[in-house]
């Protein structure tokens, strides 16, 4: 064990033979390009910009530049944890190497939970949004589910044929969507170059004011979930400790960026009538419409390749969280297993991607058997599975920003330093507990209403199945994060 005061990030040496990931295969442009397509900002956009655009007004624009700056203090705490420590179980080694086994086991059931939950409404709207365009355009209407199971076997058999391969494909899914909504952007603000106007970028335009903004933020950073992805790569990353930091800033910047511009294209094709737009169930698809006319199936391309590069980079990266957890004895050694030649977490993605499938099934049961006895809608899903699986991830995210300034008081000091390892991460902390508020606070509508009692719940069966594994287990300390993603 590591005498008092040393560093705990410092590998302890793991017990027995743990399995290993194929270390160094990624560079860096890999893993920024597999964190965006894990962001997906076609499908976040599409889905989510209209509730914001009603909640935020004309000045939407402004709250995704404050969801950009929030995302990016995050993004600080973990470029400086990776720096010192690159792990595969990225936050929940973090965490636990500062606050000590319990801490550890209860962050990887968060985590694992809430990104499983998240991923459910994204494989759903992934069958949904084909079942939209197929519909449109051809008139068929195969159920969304056929369609949900299809794309996500695809993406599963490419995620256990390796790394390397599943993260170009999510790279390359990307770089399309990319393509088609910068292309749609810049038609629609050409289109409508007569009445673009600065309105979106004043704060006086936000609805509400501070309120409105704050009611939106939630939203808004939930567009970029998915920023994290980067860190649990770092096992399969050359050069971890420098680019993982690299491709966490370059991808919430290419982000924000990106999303000012979706935005402020969006607007401006609705005319800044904020009521019209809210109304309208894909905003963008629909200036689309106005801007390309029959090229318009462009954008619903992107939505598609967007669905596909979030469920191959979603997957892939949060499961080897699982797998981590499962390699350390956090969670069951099951999760632990890595394929003999592909190196890959076979366990981890399949179980992950099963539960997800299973709480779909459970949620449209539960529809099904519900006062209204109706069959669930795939978009309605994904805004509610993601709400409840944003709030347990912006708790590891919480636990995270709390934890930086310590670790490195404690164990680094002659590196501490009071802007990087205080003031970020304290800004941060404050950025997160708005859209925990805001997600949090009574008076919600059904489902949202009980969603907090669900994240306190889940919360507390953590701690105490955590309390429980340590007492079982005296020497999980000396596992947490003992293998460093570019140990020799």
């Amino acid at each position: 064990m590591p005498h008092p005061g040393a560093d705990p990030l410092s590998p302890a040496g793991p017990v027995g033979a743990p399995q290993r990931l194929r270390g160094g295969v990624l560079g860096m442009a890999d893993i920024a390009a597999a964190t965006m397509a894990n962001v997906g900002p076609a499908m976040s956009f599409f889905f989510g910009f209209a509730f914001l655009a009603t909640t935020a007004g004309v000045a939407s624009p402004l709250t995704i530049a404050a969801a950009g700056v929030a995302v990016a203090l995050l993004g600080n705490t973990l470029a400086e944890f990776s720096r010192a420590h690159p792990s595969a179980g990225s936050f929940i080694t973090f965490v636990g190497k500062t606050f000590g086994p319990v801490s550890a086991v209860t962050t990887a059931l968060l985590a694992a939970l809430g990104y499983i939950i998240a991923m459910a409404g994204v494989i759903s709207i992934s069958g949904g949004f084909v079942q939209i365009t197929l519909q449109y355009y051809t008139g068929i209407d195969l159920p969304w589910i056929i369609w949900t199971l299809l794309l996500t076997g695809l993406a599963v058999v490419l995620m256990l044929r390796g790394v390397v391969v599943s993260t170009k494909w999510a790279g390359y899914f990307f770089g399309a969507e990319m393509l088609v909504l910068i292309v749609v952007s810049v038609a629609a603000l050409v289109e409508h170059h007569g009445r673009l106007s600065v309105d979106p970028f004043l704060p006086s335009h936000i609805s509400g004011g501070f309120n409105g903004l704050a009611a939106g933020f939630p939203l808004a950073v939930y567009l970029f979930i998915g920023w994290e992805n980067s860190a649990a790569l770092a096992e399969e990353t050359e050069n971890p400790r420098r680019n993982v930091g690299r491709a966490v800033f370059s991808s919430i910047a290419i982000m924000t960026v990106s999303y000012i511009l979706f935005a402020y294209a969006t607007v401006t094709g609705f005319g800044y009538d904020v009521a019209r737009l809210g109304a309208t169930r894909i905003p963008f698809i629909e200036v689309a419409h106005d801007t390309l006319g029959v090229l318009a199936f462009l954008a619903y391309l992107g939505g598609l390749t967007s669905t596909l590069g979030v469920l191959i980079a979603g997957i892939n990266s949060q499961a080897r969280l699982v797998f981590n957890a499962g390699r350390e004895g956090l969670l069951p050694a099951f999760f632990g297993y890595v394929h003999p030649v592909r190196r890959t977490p076979n366990n981890a993605i399949v179980t992950f991607t099963a539960i997800a499938l299973l709480i779909i099934g459970g949620w449209g049961l539960g529809h099904l058997l519900g006062p209204d006895g109706g069959p669930m809608n795939p978009v309605v899903f994904f805004t509610e599975s993601s709400t409840l699986g944003a709030i347990l991830i912006l708790l590891v995210y919480l636990a995270s920003n709390i934890a930086l300034p310590l670790y490195y008081r404690r164990y680094r000091p002659q590196e501490f330093r009071v802007v990087r390892h205080l003031l970020l991460p304290t800004l941060g902390t404050v950025a997160i507990l708005v859209p925990l508020y805001y997600l949090a606070k009574p008076g919600q509508p059904a489902p949202y209403n009980w969603f907090p009692y669900a994240a306190i719940a889940t919360l507390l069966v953590a701690v105490g199945y955590a309390t429980l594994l340590v007492r079982r287990d005296p020497v999980l300390a000396e596992r947490v994060g003992s293998i460093v993603a570019d140990a020799d």
